[in-house]
């Protein structure tokens, strides 16, 4: 039997040693984003994508490993266990062919087959197996047994029947043959219940639906399950078989056994036997395992897309360190005001009514002005909920009647933001705010970063999801957190204004560490060095070694404390810089100075050229930000509102959604548009990501309004003319759907749409039919 790590390094296509140098670390407790950036020698530059297939695959075998021990051990304390067998388990390189080999010794219910075998009916089984030349009717009568309720020949047949039924239907190399079968040549359909057409009328494409189901898109596959799960629709898996013809996973049941029908007196028997196995036994076992495989398919698909986009979102560029006037748009209530300084303090708050029924609109530009000078704000940050185009007005009054502040007004995706001012969290961070007032601070402050204020909240609360909630919420948590890890650890942290929920994530660090260190640094102050961190409870070296390089101490006493290169190697800079004839402080940044390093002279056993070279790179921009200039859409004046808009009418937006067939975006008017991946670009698109990321600022065309049922049909190919092609989607194929900037229920759930019809309607159905 292959060993993991070989098994693991011929799947990545890498060295045997690199894995198992790996996993060791893995199993010391080292984290992925730690081994990709400071252990490059170790596992021969894997990079963070590589670690984590490792990873998942190292957890997958070892379970199969620990479930094939559990086999064995079962099947030899029944004396049952051949080297034969052995070796076939030992083979097995899936769970599932583990599980068909261990079907036959796995203990179960008391069955007919078994009641059979009990009644001595067995032989029989066997003899007419053996020699189709024997009669089973006459073979049968020696086989009666009264006190066994076995009373005539049909009972006894019967009986053997059902002992070649479970014989067959337990024998993993068929079940892995017509498993195979099914899935290259099985159909997917889907039909209406009775009487359910009018209920389940947003199912409606589903209700005569029939496609490959090798090919099933994971979209229409969710919307399918999600309508049989509501009662309106059966699903099923099968093969297309013509009126009269034998199904022909039958056929390959009895040519497995060598059971053909040539007229002996055991033949027909034998084939009916057949019959039953699959229609009985198999039929509905392996549609099950299809219909879950397609289900699991489909939500790895949905994850994948939701930790995509969410990774875009996470990673969307910083506005930075700017004071910011946020404001919370709302009418009756009024609009909430919070100021936050540079660090994302909280500096004033309040409230202001520019619009009805109290329209205070030149007390509240007054208002605006008066902050922002006294606290030299530089951006007004607006959620795009309810009132913001209204809001947006008003803010961009005040730039207008207020030239000399220097103000620039941005509309900013609030999605999640009154869920987190809801939350424990909010709670904890600032308690002594009002909640609607801890929407605005959370607005404000995803403005100045992302990152920082998006880790607090619940990521299926952000609305970037497709069918979010009709997947493994355990498997959807896990892709998430990782995703989560890896983009704060790409940016890295600034530990004296970083939140805890924000420090968890660091490579190495918990919530218990994380509220030490906010707790620590309450108590004590501003960390003046990354050494400080040791003096924090429960942070031990290993602790340390793993979270260090990730921190940032920005104009502490140490200069490589603000940088990504790691304690462990801060003798190498200062080798570097001796030689020079430089201090540390004036090497970092100094490019002339830095190109005239010779890495090779500090080469060691334990920092190799790889590390070399990132530690250069680190010291030409020292804390150097991966993500992109700060950048955001000029919503059209006079475009608020869904009537606003017209045909033709070229538009700035911004995407808040990348699904399988297209993209979601925002363009003002409270309700995301959709541009179908058709009419993302002038070339043929597989993948919508290849093209446009959440938080992505796009320009579109307006190609249908469908006012009353609120649809937005755009395009991003400029030379498309309305009416002359479709840009919608069916609702049934949607994503959660939202409007801009506002969560949805607080069951987080919501169902599949009627069909699209009209031209934008048809026309995409068209291209989905032809997928």
């Amino acid at each position: 039997m292959i060993s993991l790590s070989r098994r693991i390094a011929d799947e990545l296509g890498v060295a045997e040693k690199q894995v198992t140098a790996t996993i060791e670390l893995l199993d010391e407790g080292a984290t992925v984003p730690f081994i990709a950036r400071y252990r490059k020698e170790v596992t021969g530059s894997l990079d963070d994508t590589q670690l984590r297939q490792l990873s998942e695959r190292l957890v997958y075998l070892r379970e199969l490993e620990d479930r094939r021990d559990t086999i064995l051990k079962s099947i030899e304390e029944q004396g049952k266990l051949t080297e034969t067998l052995k070796k076939e388990i030992l083979d097995a390189e899936t769970k599932t062919r583990l599980e068909d080999l261990y079907l036959p010794y796995k203990p179960k219910r008391r069955t007919k087959g078994q009641i059979a075998i009990e009644a001595g009916i067995e032989p029989l089984a066997d003899a007419l197996l053996g020699n189709r030349h024997l009669d089973p009717a006459a073979e049968a009568e020696a086989y009666l047994n009264a006190e066994a309720g076995i009373a005539d020949a049909k009972a006894v047949l019967d009986g053997a029947k059902y002992i070649l039924m479970e014989r067959f239907a337990q024998e993993a190399d068929l079940l892995a043959k017509l498993r195979s079968y099914l899935a290259d040549n099985g159909t997917l359909l889907a039909t209406v219940m009775a009487g359910k057409e009018s209920e389940g009328e947003k199912f409606r494409d589903y209700f005569e639906h029939k496609e490959p189901w090798s090919k099933v898109p994971s979209h229409r596959a969710l919307a399918m399950f999600r309508g049989r799960r509501e009662g309106i629709l059966s699903v099923k898996v099968d093969v297309e078989v013509p009126d009269g013809e034998r199904h022909p996973c039958e056929s390959m049941i009895a040519q497995f056994f060598d059971l053909r029908d040539e007229g002996q007196p055991a033949d027909a028997w034998l084939q009916e036997t057949v019959r039953w196995t699959w229609r009985i036994k198999l039929q509905f076992h392996l549609e099950t395992e299809l219909l879950a495989d397609l289900r699991e398919r489909a939500e790895a698909a949905a994850i994948e897309v939701f930790a995509a986009n969410l990774q875009d979102l996470l990673l969307a560029a910083p506005a930075g360190q700017r004071a910011t006037i946020a404001l919370d748009p709302g009418l009756r209530t009024g609009v909430k005001v919070a100021v936050i300084d540079s660090t994302g303090k909280v500096v004033d708050h309040g409230a202001i009514y520019p619009h009805a029924p109290k329209n205070q609109w030149d007390a509240s530009i007054a208002q605006l002005a008066k902050l922002a000078k006294q606290y030299s704000a530089e951006l007004i940050a607006i959620g795009n909920g309810t009132a913001s185009r209204e809001t947006d007005k008003l803010a961009a009054d005040v730039i207008k009647l207020h030239p000399e502040l220097g103000l620039q007004k941005v509309m900013v995706n609030e999605a999640g933001a009154s869920v987190y001012s809801a939350s424990a969290e909010a709670a904890a961070e600032m308690p002594d705010l009002d909640v609607t007032i801890r929407g605005a601070v959370s607005i404000g402050r995803r403005l100045q970063d992302p990152l920082a204020e998006l880790v607090k909240i619940d990521p299926k609360s952000i609305g970037v999801g497709q069918y979010q909630h009709d997947v493994s919420q355990i498997q959807l948590a896990k892709s998430l957190d990782v995703v989560i890890e890896d983009c704060v650890n790409s940016v890295g942290v600034e530990l004296n204004t970083a939140s805890a929920p924000l420090l968890k994530r660091v490579s190495g660090l918990n919530q218990t560490i994380a509220d030490n260190i906010v707790a620590f640094r309450d108590q004590h102050g501003a960390f003046k060095d990354r050494a400080s961190l040791k003096s924090v409870p429960r942070l031990g070296e290993k602790t340390f070694e793993q979270a260090a390089g990730f921190l940032r101490v920005h104009g502490g006493a140490y200069p490589l404390d603000s940088s990504a290169v790691h304690p462990e190697a801060y003798s190498i800079v200062e080798a570097m810089a001796a030689d020079l004839k430089l201090s540390v402080a004036d090497l970092v940044g100094n490019k002339s100075a830095i190109s005239k390093i010779d890495l090779e002279r500090y080469v060691s056993e334990q920092f190799g050229l790889p590390t070399l070279q990132d530690i250069v790179r680190e010291l030409e921009k020292p804390g150097r930000d991966p993500r992109p200039e700060f950048a955001t859409a000029s919503f059209k004046e006079g475009v608020e509102k869904i009537s606003d808009l017209e045909s033709g009418m070229v538009l700035e937006g911004t995407v808040t959604n990348v699904t399988n067939f297209g993209a979601f975006v925002d363009v003002g008017v409270h309700q995301d548009g959709l541009v179908h991946i058709s009419a993302l670009a002038d070339k043929f698109v597989k993948d919508p990501r290849d093209v446009v990321k959440a938080g992505q600022v796009v320009k579109v065309k307006v190609m249908e309004v469908d006012e009353g049922r609120k649809r937005i049909g755009l395009s991003m190919r400029m030379s498309d003319e309305p009416g002359s092609s479709d840009r919608g989607a069916p609702r049934s194929a949607r994503p959660e759907r939202r409007e801009s900037g506002r969560p949805k229920s607080s069951s987080g759930q919501s169902s599949a749409q009627p069909a699209a019809q009209g031209t934008m309607g048809a026309l995409l159905q068209a291209a989905i039919n032809k997928k």
